[in-house]
This record gives C-alpha cells, sequence and structure tokens, in this order.
C-alpha cells in the first residue's frame, strides 16, 4: 500500500465534471488499498477527492497550513490532518509523506506543486512517481510547451521522462505501482542545479 498524493484545484466555482473527476480519483485510490494525501481542503476538487476516497472506506492524510485552518476550509473528517506554518511546509510535508504523485487539472497552486516535486525529483531529492492525470487534455499545451524547452536545451530529456501522462485514473494508478514495484532507478547523470 502507498500514500498517493493529489494536487487539484480547490476552487469552488469548476464545472461539475471537474469534480466527478476527483471523486473518482480518490475512490479509485482507495479501491486499490492506498492511502490518498491530500493539501487538507474541504473545498472545490480537494474536498472532492478525499469524499471519494473515504466513500470507498480508503484513509486520508490531510496537510493544510494553519491560515487555511482559521479559514474554516480544513478537513476536519480526515483520517489525519497535519497543520504546517506555511504553504512551502505544506510542500515539504506532502512530499516526505508520500510515495507517488498525482496531478489533476488546477491552477497556480496545483502547478506549483506539480513543479516543486517535479523540480526535487531531478535534484534526486526523492524518487518518487510523478502522473499527470490528464483525461481530456487539459495539460496538452503545457506539456507541448515543456517538450519544447527539450527541444532547446533547458529541460533534459532523463527529467522529461520522469513526467507521466496519464488519459485514465486506473492508467494513472497503474503507472504508480509499476514505478513503486520497479528496481530504483540509477543515480548517474542526476543533474546539478544549474541544469534546469
Amino acid at each position: 500500500m502507498a500514500a498517493i498524493c493529489v494536487f487539484c484545484a480547490s476552487s469552488t466555482t469548476l464545472e461539475q465534471h471537474r469534480i466527478d473527476l476527483a471523486i473518482e480519483t480518490g475512490r479509485a485510490v482507495a479501491d486499490r488499498g492506498h492511502t490518498l494525501v491530500s493539501g487538507g481542503g474541504c473545498v472545490g476538487m480537494m474536498g472532492a477527492v478525499t469524499d471519494g476516497a473515504r466513500s470507498a472506506g480508503g484513509h486520508t492524510l490531510g496537510i493544510i497550513p494553519q491560515y487555511l485552518v482559521d479559514l474554516e476550509v480544513a478537513d476536519l473528517n480526515s483520517g489525519e490532518l497535519v497543520i504546517t506554518d506555511d504553504m512551502a511546509s505544506r510542500k515539504i510535508v506532502m512530499i516526505d509523506r508520500s510515495d507517488a504523485f498525482i496531478t489533476l487539472p488546477g491552477g497556480l497552486g496545483t502547478l506549483d506543486e506539480l513543479f516543486e516535486v517535479w523540480t526535487t525529483a531531478t535534484l534526486d531529492v526523492h524518487r518518487k512517481p510523478i502522473v499527470l492525470l490528464d483525461p481530456d487534455g487539459f495539460y496538452d499545451g503545457l506539456v507541448g510547451w515543456l517538450g519544447g524547452l527539450v527541444d532547446q536545451k533547458f529541460i533534459r530529456p532523463a527529467a522529461m521522462e520522469m513526467l507521466l501522462v496519464a488519459r485514465t485514473i486506473g492508467e494513472a494508478i497503474d503507472m504508480i505501482e509499476a514505478a513503486l514495484a520497479a528496481p530504483p532507478r540509477s543515480t548517474s547523470g542526476t543533474a546539478s542545479p544549474a541544469e534546469h
């Protein structure tokens, strides 16, 4: 059993199919026997993904900064709720407590979390799988732009290969389970900070 962190939007004005995707993702994580790690919020897709996991009997771990608790958006029904001092320490705890990451459609906060775990993986801070779950092409433009950065030598091909792209929830979890079962990847060719 793994702890799978799902990054997603907390906006309360999203279309229903985004909320449904989050619910189904949380449910699938729990159905496979994994723990769901989230940003600890009870609103938007973030609230929906934890609701989905709990509806399937899954354990949920929420990690949220104190100021969001003060705004009364904390997931108080979480199996475990960790309260951090700020957003930066929240990301550190999320990376530390998770074995893998799935990124759903989201905005600035979601992208910030995605790039944090991806960058730290390229620096060999961790070796945890990172999956972009994109059933409807939401991230196609971003992935294409990043591919262009590889062509321009701003991103190494090996770094780009760390970002796995899945079109279905099942495929995303399959990718994570396969990556966690695989032998550890070699540290040869690990980037220095200047190679981003």
